[in-house]
């Protein structure tokens, strides 16, 4: 069966498991995204926007979450076919696919410096050495308007700004050159 969107969400169910029963957090979203396009969910809070989007990459919490039923194809593969933790889906997972949380301090490491938590996604995907990984994350700090980003990639997250800390992981998503940027903002 040939898909020729971008990425293609079909029929997805995700819910949680709770005391009283389980919880239908995403009940039958079905959706598609095709090359350079932008696409927004818009909603209250709690209305399931976060959790469908992190269903995408299977980073719903197991238990008490679970992904029920649905397709999700990206770029001909769908990605529900892979276990969470397998290879491929890692390799999806800041290579293919970049996120912005929506909490940057939680989604960096506080005992790491920025550039070893930017330089580790660019190793692993880009396949580049330490120095030109250092050359590739320096740049990405100055194209989201980090100043001295050369010097900066030694500090740690806790002293930068919360605003600055949302541009580091904006930097993270992107430094890769994902086919896909998911922001949940």
């Amino acid at each position: 069966m040939a898909h020729e969107h971008l990425l293609e969400v079909k029929d997805l169910h995700t819910e949680f498991r709770q005391s009283k029963g389980g919880l239908k957090a995403v009940n039958g979203v079905s959706y598609y995204l095709d090359r350079g396009e932008i696409i927004a969910f818009v909603g209250e809070s709690g209305s399931g926007k976060s959790v469908t989007q992190y269903s995408t990459l299977q980073l719903i919490p197991c238990p008490p979450g679970r992904i029920a039923s649905g397709e999700i194809w990206f770029d001909g593969r769908n990605l529900l076919d892979y276990d969470a933790r397998s290879e491929e889906l890692r390799a999806v997972r800041g290579g293919e696919i970049g996120v912005v949380f929506q909490e940057p301090m939680t989604s960096l490491n506080p005992v790491l410096t920025i550039g070893d938590q930017l330089c580790q996604g660019i190793m692993l995907h880009l396949k580049l050495k330490k120095p030109a990984a250092m050359k590739r994350a320096a740049e990405l700090l100055t194209s989201v308007g980090i100043p001295d980003a050369e010097s900066r990639l030694h500090d740690y997250p806790h002293q930068f700004s919360g605003g600055m800390r949302q541009r580091i992981v904006i930097a993270m998503a992107m430094s890769c050159n994902p086919k896909l940027l998911i922001a949940d903002e």
